[in-house]
């Protein structure tokens, strides 16, 4: 079973964050949603989650892969978080998969990861992300996944799927997402 951190903190992006956690829990990977803070944590559109567990009780070494969420707040929330960084960079140094949407690849920049990688974000945030930055919705440098924002979570999601399990978990999840509608 493949094993996924999302880290939750105040002003995530919702769209980007629960796309996430929906279609790897359909494909099959045991996500945990970890809250920097305790209690349901507020997104930038006011909805409130109620994480799976702290951050304060899990280990990035006990996953495969880590991603995080956008949102402007959100990203700058989860940059300060010391939890969050260790998490980021024990998961990396391990080769393990390393993902961050919309804001959140400054947070990998400011760790140093994005320097001599091809990465994308939202525009908003390309002047403080190092690396080469390029226009493309999703993309994969190794062990770094990144992409531009709500509009592209789906993709994004898919993507982290594809990675984690292949070409063809992908296609199977995402016939399966809109043949039930």
């Amino acid at each position: 079973m493949k094993k996924v951190l999302v880290p939750l903190a105040p002003g995530f992006e919702e769209i980007e964050a629960l796309t996430v956690v929906d279609i790897l829990r359909r494909a099959g990977a045991e996500v945990t949603v970890a809250g920097t803070v305790e209690g349901p944590v507020e997104g930038r559109s006011h909805i409130k989650v109620i994480p799976d567990s702290l951050m304060d009780s899990v280990s990035g070494n006990d996953f495969d892969m880590i991603v995080l969420p956008g949102g402007a707040v959100g990203a700058d929330n989860l940059n300060k978080d010391v939890r969050v960084r260790k998490a980021v960079e024990e998961l990396y140094n391990k080769g393990k998969k390393v993902a961050a949407i919309c804001a959140a690849p400054k947070v990998l920049s400011a760790i140093g990861l994005t320097e001599n990688r091809t990465i994308t974000s939202h525009p908003s945030v390309r002047s403080e992300v190092r690396g080469r930055i390029t226009e493309e919705r999703v993309v994969v440098d190794g062990n770094i996944i990144t992409s531009q924002g709500p509009g592209t979570a789906m993709e994004f999601a898919f993507k982290l799927v594809e990675t984690l399990f292949g070409p063809e978990k992908a296609k199977e999840v995402n016939s399966t997402v809109f043949a039930k509608f």
